[in-house]
């Protein structure tokens, strides 16, 4: 499942909700298998506004921004605000041989009839140890090579897609333990706009025995930036996220 959930008690929609992805899926940036590969990161800045269809309006707006620190360190945040919560997540991370290596990862969540919610964790690659702390309650997970956090897991699937893979799976640790998180690519599709017919590359996270699927599309003239992202529910209930400005460095 993807970080950073918001549970929101009058909205019973399984584990995710419209504002739950704006925090969990406001970047994810992606490539044709035809891309030349992308050997570093590059600054971004993306803001995302979202909707949910279940009787009801609910409208928010995320921002991720990452930035280089110097020394192959880089700092990687997002903001969410919201008329039902607002949060905010940070990760430092370095960037090596094209491999995320998480060092310090952040999470506070608060809001109206919500309860706080905080995650802490750090990791020591040296004693190849994870120590960290989620809703108050210590853990600590021995650490092995290629282990990612819920913020890390994005950056790595941008790049890892930019250099022509099509199927990805990463294990996340994320609340005291380790689950496994798999992405395809679908298919390259055709979309019109006012400006005429652009390509996008469509993905899709990939579940077993579920009926909840979720969907999202990229656009190849734009550093295949997200543009779109839609989820439906078992139930039926639809989340949208949709690209609102876009400031990609590099």
């Amino acid at each position: 499942m993807f970080p950073a959930q918001l549970i929101v008690p009058s909205l019973k929609t399984g584990r995710i909700t419209a504002v739950s992805l704006l925090c969990m899926l406001a970047l994810l940036l992606s490539s044709a298998a035809q891309a030349e590969p992308v050997a570093d990161l590059f600054p971004f800045e993306v803001s995302y506004g979202a909707s949910m269809e279940k009787g009801i309006s609910l409208n928010g707006s995320a921002k991720r921004i990452l930035t280089s620190q110097g020394n192959n360190v880089w700092l990687y945040r997002t903001e969410v605000r919201s008329f039902i919560a607002d949060l905010d997540e940070s990760l430092i991370l370095k960037w090596e041989d094209g491999q995320v290596i998480p060092l310090r990862y952040r999470y506070r969540l608060s809001g109206f009839l919500i309860k706080d919610r905080e995650q802490s964790i750090d990791f020591d690659w040296t004693a190849k140890v994870a120590t960290g702390k989620y809703r108050g309650k210590p853990f600590e997970i021995e650490l092995k090579e290629g282990i990612l956090d819920p913020l890390g897991f994005q950056v790595q699937l941008h790049q890892d897609i930019l250099n022509g893979k099509r199927e990805m799976e990463y294990q996340v640790l994320d609340r005291g333990r380790i689950n496994s998180e798999r992405f395809a690519v679908v298919s390259d599709v055709a979309s019109h706009s006012d400006g005429g017919q652009s390509a996008l590359l469509k993905a899709e996270k990939v579940r077993e025995n579920s009926k909840r699927q979720t969907l999202m599309w990229f656009d190849p003239d734009n550093k295949y930036v997200l543009v779109r992202l839609l989820q439906v529910e078992p139930d039926g209930s639809k989340y949208e996220l949709k690209l609102k400005s876009v400031d990609l460095g590099g």
